[in-house]
């Protein structure tokens, strides 16, 4: 038997190896469970991303979730993480149920749980349905069909992408964008994103907006090495303002600036903290991850917010969104949220704040980066994903945690903190982080210093003692 673990987001496990009807109906049963022992008369939004076989694993959860009796809300054609959540809230609904694997490689497919907020389901509560989960499946698949759960009501269907967009034209102001002669791109990876951008903004030059449950061979997660056309796209082009990219289910943001280069989710997270501190006189804390830029300190001293740092994983961030005023959530793999939404991660959301910002200031974004760094000073951040054997990587954690790396080369180890991975401080503004993936096979290193050369040099350095 297979045993089913929820990690970091959910659960993620290879397509036809792990990730099986069989045992997508075995979560779902103890899901089922679940919702039954909470809820009176508990219902589920629920829905697919662009993935292989994302429909025939959606409509196992809506069979076994109808055949237990629970109203399922099932979306039309693939959809976005954040559609999934919006639906859930303003539905009220028990929970949130998306079939993806995110920013994962194709080979993956994955399972969210959304709460009725909006927002991740808490680690409190993912753990409740795990010993809940059976040892094989009961509901006879064969023998259930959709449609008649339809007839009964137990299931009806909805249109998740026409809500986000209703949603969208009523919070922002979109004219001010249009009008602005913003020449604006965007990169769905082959990813959810592409029908609702395609609709919000017609006019923009698109990239790999097709249908391509393969993504074309490659992880859509957001990040440079991934996004060197996109790169190219803007350089070549030469009259492209910004850039904007979502990964596989657009929860995640990943941007561009007129010349093509890339801006990371620290930046972006700093832009924001500005653009809602400054220009629209919003207050509120600020919550991010440990594996952030140290400015994000310096960036809430200067406008007087709280600052709140969590382990790793966006759950940690929504679960205090639910609780307190949160101006911006955020954390450094470009999972964003900010006040005024759902405490969700949202890229499409992220992006259209950005436009606005630009749209209103008159200012490239290259020139408001600039406004950041007169706060903060400049910096650099950069992260390289080690592929070890699991012998090597255990080795490595083992190491961190019996404190062996007290200098990384000539970089000597002032202070380290270990909140969700190991964070050695070189100086009180550049360090080098190590943490391995719950997900993957894979150690991730990271490093903050004054310049992109500086933090690859730590990296280098920091590969160069691990595996020494």
């Amino acid at each position: 038997m297979y045993q089913i673990k929820f990690g970091t987001d959910g659960w993620r496990a290879i397509i036809a190896k792990d990730f099986t009807v069989e045992n997508v109906a075995r979560l779902t049963e103890g899901t089922a469970i679940w919702l039954k022992k909470n809820f009176d008369h508990p219902s589920v939004v629920l829905g697919h991303d662009c993935r292989f076989a994302g429909e025939l694993f959606c409509d196992t959860v809506a069979k076994v979730l109808c055949y237990n009796g629970i109203k399922v809300f099932l979306a039309k054609d693939f959809v976005s993480t954040p559609m999934i959540s919006l639906g859930t809230n303003t539905r009220n609904a028990s929970l949130g149920i998306i079939i993806t694997a995110s920013h994962n490689p194709p080979s993956y497919n994955g399972f969210k749980l959304k709460a009725s907020y909006g927002g991740p389901l808490t680690p409190e509560k993912t753990t409740e349905i795990e010993p809940l989960i059976p040892d094989s499946s009961v509901t006879p698949l064969d023998e259930l069909k959709l449609e008649k759960f339809e007839s009964t009501n137990l299931l009806e269907w909805i249109n998740l992408e026409d809500e986000y967009v209703a949603q969208v034209e009523k919070s922002f102001d979109l004219e001010s964008i249009r009008k602005s002669k913003l020449n604006l791109a965007y990169d769905a990876m082959y990813g959810s994103g592409q029908n609702v951008m395609r609709r919000l903004f017609p006019d923009a030059t698109f990239l790999h907006c097709d249908y391509n449950p393969g993504f074309d061979g490659q992880a859509p997660e957001p990040i440079l090495r991934n996004l060197l056309e996109f790169s190219e796209l803007i350089k070549v082009a030469g009259d492209i303002d910004c850039g904007l990219v979502t990964d596989g289910d657009a929860d995640r943001i990943g941007l561009f600036d007129e010349k093509g280069n890339f801006v990371d989710s620290h930046h972006i997270i700093l832009l924001l903290i500005h653009y809602l501190a400054k220009y629209k006189k919003l207050k509120g804390k600020v919550c991010t991850a440990f594996s952030t830029t140290v400015k994000i300190k310096k960036m809430c001293a200067h406008y007087g917010l709280e600052l709140e740092t969590v382990k790793i994983g966006f759950k940690y961030i929504c679960s205090i969104m639910v609780k307190e005023d949160v101006l911006v959530g955020g954390e450094e793999s470009g999972g964003i949220a900010i006040k005024g939404h759902i405490p969700e991660r949202d890229g499409i959301w992220m992006g259209i704040v950005l436009w606005e910002f630009m749209a209103k200031s008159g200012k490239t974004l290259k020139e408001l980066i600039a406004e950041v760094y007169e706060i903060t000073g400049p910096f650099a951040f950069e992260r390289v994903d080690l592929q070890l054997e699991e012998a090597v990587k255990l080795k490595v954690v083992e190491n961190c945690k019996a404190g062996t790396y007290t200098a990384f080369g000539k970089y000597k180890v002032i202070r380290m903190e270990d909140m969700d991975g190991w964070k050695y401080f070189i100086s009180e503004d550049s360090w080098i982080m190590i943490r391995a993936s719950g997900t993957e096979p894979v150690l991730r290193t990271y490093a903050e210093a004054d310049t992109s050369a500086a933090a690859f040099a730590m990296l280098a350095q920091a590969k160069k003692t691990l595996l020494g």
